[in-house]
C-alpha cells in the first residue's frame, strides 16, 4: 500500500507534499547525480517543502494568484524546488529549456511572448548569462528575475496557504514542437492528479519502488513521469542530467544497477544508444534484475529495438517482460494508454503494402513485405480512445488506420491564448454525435482487441504517388544501410518537385567517422571527403529496394545537425524548412 493510500485524499500536489513532509520529514525524495555517476546531492520531503514555501513567499509578495512564472533551470534539484514553489504560491509554473551559451534563445522568446509571465525564477549563473543578451532581446528586460539558489529558508515562515481549486492551472507544458511551433498546454491540478494516479495504477508503483530518470525535467515525460510520479507514489528517485546520459548512455544502466531501480525508461532511441555503446568487457558487475518497468514511449516503438536490447542485456538480468510500451502526449497531461505490467510486449505482423493504403492485414509469419507493430497497451479505465477518419470525421471501420482521438479527465484545458487551435484540437466532434468532445492527437493508429497500435504521425506522413510511407520506416532503412550513419540521426520528408512530391533524406555521420574526417583534414588530406565508397548510392538502393521509392536528395551532415525536441524526437518540419532555406551543408562522400 502506498503512502498516499494511507492518508486522506489529496486535491492537489501541495496536499501530497504537505502530508509527506509532516509524516516523513527526513525521507529522501530526490537524489541528483551531479556527474551522472558518483557525485550526488539529496533532497528530503521536509527540505523540499521548506524551500518551496520560501520561494512561494516571494511569489506571493509580487504576484496575484494564477500568475504565470517562468522556470529556467538546468536539470537538478533547484528546478524541483522552484516548481513546487509555484504550486505552493498558487502560481502557474512554466518549465522551459534552460538557455545555453552561444545558442539561440528563440524558443524562450516565443514562450515569453505567448505566456507573458510576471516573474522568472532561475539561478545566479543563468541570470549572469542572460544579462549579456538583454540589450538585443527586449523580452528579457520586461521580466522580474529571482535567483533561488541562494534564497534563505527563513522566508518559509512567512508563507501563507493559498486556496487552490482543482480546475486552477498548475502549469503550462509547452509542447516540444516536433510538428509545429510550441504551444502552451494548460494543465490543471485535477488533470495532474488524475494522470499521476493513472500512471501509479498502470505501473503498479508502491512505496518500495525506486526510480532512475535522465529525461529532461521541462518535458512532460521527465516532469510528470520522472519527478512528480515518485513523490505522488511515495518512493525515491535518482535523477541525472540528459547531457550526462547523452555523453555516456551506459551511465543510465549503471545507475539502475547501483540503486536497484524498479522503474526507468525513455524514448525508443535511448535503448538503441545503450545497445550501440555497450561493451561486455567493461560491465562485469552490471545487474538489471530489479528493473520491472522499462517504459518506452514518446516516439514510435521499434520491435527490433526491444529484441536487441533484450538479447544484449538478458545476461545481466534484464527481462523482456519488463518492457512497458506506452503512449501519451502533453495535451493529455501524459499517459493515454499502457500495457500489462510484467507481460511481454504484444505485437502484430502486418502487410506493408496494405499499410500504405491505411489498411491493416494481419500476417501469421514475417516476410520482407511485412512489418512488426508493437502495441501501446489499452486505454485508461475512465477514458475513451477511438480511431477516426480525419476526412469524414466518422469512426474508422475495423482494419482501417485513422487518427487517434481521446476524451477523459486527463485531457488538458486547451492551449494558452490560442482559442482557434484549442477549438480545432480539443473540441473535435464525431459526425452526428455532437454530444462529446475529443482531443485530436494528430497520431495515426488502430485498435485491435482493445490494444492501441500507433503507426505514425499524421503531419509527418509521406504521400508519394498515392501511397503512404511512414518516415520512421524510411529512416530505419537508411540507418541500417551502413554503420557510417548515426542511429537516431536521420530525417525524411518530401518537398514539391514541379508538381509531384519528392523524397529528401538528411543523415548524420557517426561521430567516430566524423572525428576521423577531421583528423584527415588536419593532416591536409581532402577537406570534404569521407573514406567510404558510394554511401549515397547505397542509401538510394536500400530505399528503392525496401520502399519502392526514388530519392531526390541526400545530405550527409555532421553529428548533432538534425533538429530534435527535448525528448529526442526528430523535428521533421524544422528539417524541411531548413533544407528549403539552404541551411544544411552536406558532406561529400567519394570512393576510397
Amino acid at each position: 500500500m502506498s503512502g498516499l493510500e494511507k492518508k486522506i485524499p489529496a486535491n492537489t500536489l501541495v496536499d501530497v507534499l504537505r502530508q509527506r513532509a509532516a509524516l516523513q520529514p527526513d525521507k529522501v525524495a530526490y537524489t541528483f547525480l551531479v556527474d551522472g555517476e558518483s557525485e550526488k546531492i539529496n533532497l528530503t520531503y521536509l527540505q523540499l517543502e521548506q524551500k518551496a514555501q520560501a520561494i512561494a513567499t516571494y511569489i506571493q509578495s509580487l504576484c496575484q494568484p494564477q500568475a504565470r512564472v517562468l522556470l529556467l533551470y538546468p536539470p537538478g534539484l533547484g528546478f524541483i524546488e522552484a516548481f513546487f514553489g509555484c504550486l505552493y504560491g498558487g502560481a502557474i509554473a512554466i518549465p522551459a529549456y534552460p538557455p545555453r551559451p552561444n545558442r539561440s534563445i528563440d524558443r524562450i522568446q516565443s514562450i515569453i511572448k505567448s505566456a507573458e509571465p510576471a516573474l522568472a525564477l532561475t539561478t545566479n549563473s543563468i541570470i549572469t548569462n542572460l544579462q549579456k543578451k538583454a540589450d538585443r532581446i527586449p523580452e528579457l528586460k520586461t521580466l522580474r528575475w529571482l535567483a533561488t539558489d541562494n534564497l534563505e529558508l527563513k522566508y518559509a515562515q512567512k508563507w501563507q496557504e493559498t486556496a487552490i481549486y482543482q480546475d486552477d492551472l498548475a502549469f503550462l507544458q509547452y509542447t516540444s514542437g516536433s510538428t509545429a511551433e510550441p504551444k502552451g498546454v494548460k494543465i490543471s491540478h485535477h488533470n495532474l492528479l488524475h494522470n499521476l494516479e493513472a500512471i501509479h495504477s498502470c505501473f503498479q508503483h508502491h512505496s518500495q519502488s525506486q526510480g532512475v530518470i535522465w529525461l529532461p525535467p521541462y518535458h512532460d515525460m521527465g516532469l510528470i513521469g520522472g519527478i512528480l510520479q515518485p513523490l505522488y507514489g511515495d518512493f525515491p528517485v535518482t535523477l541525472m542530467s540528459p547531457l550526462m546520459f547523452l555523453q555516456n548512455p551506459l551511465r543510465w544502466l549503471k545507475a539502475i544497477s547501483h540503486y536497484k531501480a524498479t522503474t526507468s525508461g525513455g524514448p525508443n532511441f535511448a535503448y538503441d544508444l545503450c545497445v550501440q555503446k555497450f561493451k561486455p568487457e567493461s560491465f562485469t558487475d552490471l545487474d538489471l534484475s530489479s528493473w520491472d518497468v522499462a517504459f518506452n514511449g514518446a516516439e514510435p516503438i521499434n520491435y527490433e529495438t526491444i529484441e536487441k536490447f533484450t538479447k544484449t542485456f538478458a545476461p545481466y538480468g534484464f527481462r523482456e517482460s519488463a518492457f512497458y510500451p506506452c503512449y501519451g502526449m502533453a495535451e493529455a497531461t501524459l499517459i493515454i494508454s499502457g500495457g500489462v505490467k510484467q507481460s511481454k510486449p504484444l505485437t502484430k505482423i502486418v502487410d506493408s503494402k496494405q499499410l500504405e493504403q491505411n489498411k491493416i492485414a494481419i500476417s501469421e509469419t514475417e516476410t520482407p513485405n511485412t512489418r512488426i507493430l508493437v502495441s501501446c497497451g489499452h486505454s485508461l479505465p475512465d477514458q475513451t480512445v477511438t480511431i477516426i477518419n480525419s476526412d469524414t470525421m466518422q469512426p474508422c471501420k475495423p482494419g482501417e488506420i485513422g487518427e487517434i482521438w481521446v476524451s477523459g479527465s486527463s485531457i488538458a484545458h486547451g492551449y494558452w491564448n490560442q482559442p482557434q487551435a484549442t477549438e480545432k484540437t480539443f473540441k473535435a466532434q464525431i459526425k452526428n454525435r455532437e454530444s462529446a468532445h475529443f482531443l485530436r492527437t494528430g497520431d495515426l493508429g488502430f485498435i485491435q482487441q482493445g490494444e492501441l497500435f500507433v503507426t505514425g504521425r499524421l503531419k509527418d506522413l509521406i504521400i508519394i504517388k498515392g501511397r503512404n510511407h511512414y518516415p520512421q520506416d524510411i529512416e530505419r532503412t537508411v540507418e541500417a544501410s551502413s554503420d557510417f550513419i548515426r542511429p537516431g540521426g536521420t530525417a525524411s520528408f518530401v518537398v514539391d518537385g514541379t508538381g509531384e512530391e519528392k523524397l529528401v533524406i538528411l543523415s548524420e555521420i557517426e561521430r567516430r567517422y566524423w572525428d576521423r574526417r577531421n583528423k584527415s583534414q588536419s593532416n591536409k588530406a581532402s577537406t570534404n571527403n569521407l573514406e567510404k565508397p558510394d554511401l549515397k548510392q547505397l542509401i538510394r538502393r536500400q530505399i528503392a529496394q525496401n520502399h519502392d521509392l526514388q530519392t531526390h536528395r541526400i545530405l550527409l551532415l555532421k553529428p548533432g545537425s538534425i533538429p530534435k525536441t527535448s525528448s529526442g524526437k526528430i523535428q521533421r518540419h524544422v528539417c524541411r524548412n531548413s533544407f528549403l532555406s539552404g541551411d544544411f551543408q552536406s558532406l561529400e562522400v567519394v570512393n576510397s
